[in-house]
């Protein structure tokens, strides 16, 4: 019986070696350090604002008859483009559509003589623009209060940009929208108007900016939800880094180079200029194809943040007592 004690011991010993030794590689392989060599180089920066809005006529028009009667017949369809003064539709007063039908009933000739005594009056487009709305159908009665028509000259996003971003926005400034409808559509675009009244859902406060279409595509339909890009400013042909590559130490901006000698990472203090988030503008300290260290992943798969990485603190204290 006490061989078999010693060699249960034996082996629990050996196993407890194991798994120490394993934890050990392990935990050297969470401290260990992975770095990306991204070379500097040269490209177009474009610095944006994101902002949601929706396509709204810019100037509504309601189309009303003088008179109250019937239509004849309407010659647009809706998405008609039309031109000031087109004809589109004609109507009957109510007297002449009661004679009319009287005439009717009195056969084809007499019918032929009271159209062309009493002629149908036309409706005309006051402005150049789009018919968005088209309310009746030949033979329906109206009042002189009914839209048989609405039109608009043209369409416009109305985007709502948060207050802390409007400082970035300006007259004539140039944007890109996407509509969810067709969201592989781009479209150009170009600041209109910004309003001066704000508005405040839920603490956040927006201005409406108006987003002319440099051109407006035809399946473009007033109330379609779009996603629009200011941008604030583009650059072309600038040194660029990734944005992770940089940090703020004492107010300097600091990336990590490899030293020629020792093949670790130093510091180097650079100035930087406009960034997208994603890459960043190197305006001194760095030359076009030289590499900027950025910290990639460990041997566990994990974004690194202990002690190895110049860029950051010491580990955490693990025999910190819990309170």
């Amino acid at each position: 019986m006490k061989k078999v004690y010693v060699a249960a011991a034996i082996g629990l010993c050996l196993a407890g070696g194991g798994y120490y030794a394993w934890k050990k590689s392990t935990d050297a392989a969470a401290n260990a350090v992975v770095y990306e060599r991204v070379p500097a180089a040269r490209g177009s920066l474009s610095v944006t604002i994101l902002s949601t809005g929706l396509v709204k006529p810019e100037n509504k028009l309601e189309i009303k008859p003088p008179i109250a009667g019937r239509v004849e017949s309407v010659l647009v369809k809706e998405g008609a483009k039309v031109r000031k003064g087109q004809t589109l539709a004609w109507m009957s007063s109510t007297e002449r559509a009661a004679m009319l039908d009287a005439a009717t009933a009195r056969g084809p000739e007499e019918l032929k003589k009271w159209e062309e005594l009493y002629r149908p009056t036309p409706i005309l487009a006051p402005i150049n623009g789009t018919i968005i709305q088209r309310n009746v159908e030949s033979g329906q009665t109206f009042a002189t209060n009914d839209a048989v028509l609405v039109m608009s000259d043209r369409l416009t996003i109305k985007a709502q940009v948060d207050e802390t971003d409007l400082a970035q926005i300006k007259l004539g400034q140039k944007a890109t929208i996407a509509l969810d409808a067709y969201a592989g559509d781009q479209i150009r675009g170009t600041v209109d108007q910004i309003a001066y009244d704000a508005t405040t859902v839920n603490n956040v406060t927006t201005y409406v900016v108006d987003v002319l279409p440099d051109s407006t595509p035809p399946h473009m339909r007033s109330g379609m939800t779009a996603n629009v890009t200011f941008v604030v400013n583009a650059r072309e042909n600038v040194l660029t880094v990734p944005a992770d590559a940089i940090k703020v130490e004492e107010g300097k901006m600091v990336i990590l180079v490899e030293d020629p000698a020792s093949k670790q990472p130093v510091k180097r203090v650079v100035q930087t200029g406009a960034t997208d988030g994603k890459k960043t503008e190197i305006l001194e300290g760095l030359k076009e194809g030289e590499p900027v260290m950025v910290v990639s992943f460990n041997g566990l798969g994990e974004r690194k943040t202990n002690a190895a990485n110049p860029f950051m603190g010491g580990p955490p204290n693990r025999n910190r007592k819990k309170k």
